[in-house]
C-alpha cells in the first residue's frame, strides 16, 4: 500500500490531478473568506454581467454566481465523496466476502449484485428520486450507495479469486489464521489499486450523477450545489437572455473536478498496471534514445 502510494505521488498526472483538487477543496471550505456573500442573499439587480464587484455575474434573483460557485462546491464535493466511500466500502466487503468465502455466502451476494447491474441505474435513480420528492444530499447519498456498489463487488470478487489461491494466503489457513483476518490483512492490501481506482470511479460517478437528478428538479432548491445552480439558471432562460456566465460557472466547476480526479484514477492505472508501465517505460528510453541521437 505504501508503495502504491509513493509511486502515485511520483506521477506528474497524479500531482497535478491532486494540485487541482487540494484548490477545489480549499476554495470550498475558504468560501467565506473569499467572497463576502451569501449563496441565496440578494445582492445585485437581475442578470448583472461579471464585473469588479461581482466576478461571475448574478443571477435571475439578484445573486451572487460565485458565491453559489464556492458554496455549492461544499455540497458537490460532500454528496461525491461521501457516496463515492459508501459505494466502494459496499462494493469491496461484498466483494471480499464473495472471493473468500465462496458457496452460499457468494451465491446470494452474486444475486443482489446481478439484480443491481440488471437494472439500468440512471432511470432507477430518477424513479427513486421522484418517488421521495425534493432529495437532500443525505438522500442522495443513501440512494446513490444504495444502486452503484455492484460493478466495484464484481471486480474486487474476481480479484479475491485470484489472491486466496497464493501461498501465502495457504500458509496463513495452515496457521490458524481466522478467516476474517486473513481477508482483511492478507487479501485486501493486495487489491488497494483496485480499491482506490473504485473510490475514484464512485466520486467522480456521484458527483456527475448528484448534478444530474438536480439538474432535472428532483433535488431540494433550499441546497446550493452546482446541479442547483444549473437547475435555476434553466428555470430562468439564462441562456436565453445571454446571461451565460450563471451557466459556465458551475459547468467548470464539474469539469476541473472531474479532470482532477480523472489525472489521479488514470495515475494509479498507470503505477498499478505492469503493461502500463512497461509502455510508459518503453515510450521514455525511445524519447530519452531520440534525444542521444539528436545531440550527436
Amino acid at each position: 500500500m505504501q508503495g502504491l502510494v509513493g509511486q502515485t505521488l511520483r506521477n506528474r498526472k497524479a500531482l497535478a490531478g491532486l494540485v487541482l483538487l487540494a484548490i477545489i477543496v480549499l476554495a470550498a471550505v475558504l468560501a467565506p473568506l473569499l467572497t463576502e456573500y451569501q449563496p441565496l442573499q440578494r445582492i445585485g439587480r437581475p442578470h448583472q454581467a461579471p464585473s469588479a464587484e461581482h466576478w461571475l455575474g448574478t443571477t435571475r434573483l439578484g445573486q451572487d454566481v460565485f458565491a453559489q460557485l464556492l458554496y455549492g462546491a461544499r455540497t458537490s464535493l460532500l454528496v461525491g465523496f461521501a457516496a463515492g466511500i459508501l459505494i466502494t466500502i459496499v462494493g469491496t466487503i461484498t466483494g471480499l466476502a464473495g472471493g473468500y468465502f465462496g458457496g452460499k455466502v457468494d451465491a446470494a451476494i452474486n444475486v443482489a449484485a446481478n439484480t443491481v447491474l440488471v437494472v439500468p441505474n440512471l432511470p432507477l435513480l430518477l424513479v427513486l428520486a421522484a418517488f421521495i420528492g425534493q432529495a437532500g444530499p443525505l438522500v442522495i447519498v443513501l440512494i446513490l450507495s444504495a444502486t452503484s456498489w455492484a460493478w466495484g463487488c464484481r471486480v474486487t470478487r474476481a480479484q479475491t479469486l485470484a489472491v486466496r489461491t497464493k501461498e501465502f494466503i495457504q500458509a496463513s489457513e495452515i496457521g490458524g489464521e481466522s478467516r476474517w483476518r486473513i481477508v482483511f490483512i492478507e487479501i485486501l492490501p493486495n487489491l488497494a489499486s483496485i480499491v482506490m481506482i473504485n473510490l475514484i470511479g464512485s466520486i467522480i460517478f456521484a458527483v456527475v450523477t448528484e448534478a444530474t437528478l438536480e439538474f432535472l428538479g428532483l433535488g431540494n432548491p433550499q441546497t446550493v450545489s452546482w446541479g442547483m445552480i444549473l437547475y435555476n439558471a434553466q428555470n430562468t432562460s439564462a441562456l436565453t437572455v445571454g446571461a451565460w456566465w450563471e451557466v459556465l460557472a458551475p459547468c467548470i466547476g464539474l469539469a476541473l473536478l472531474g479532470t482532477a480526479l480523472s489525472l489521479v484514477n488514470n495515475a494509479i492505472d498507470e503505477v498499478s498496471n505492469p503493461r502500463l508501465r512497461a509502455g510508459l517505460a518503453l515510450r521514455r528510453w525511445k524519447l530519452r534514445r531520440r534525444q542521444i541521437e539528436g545531440a550527436r
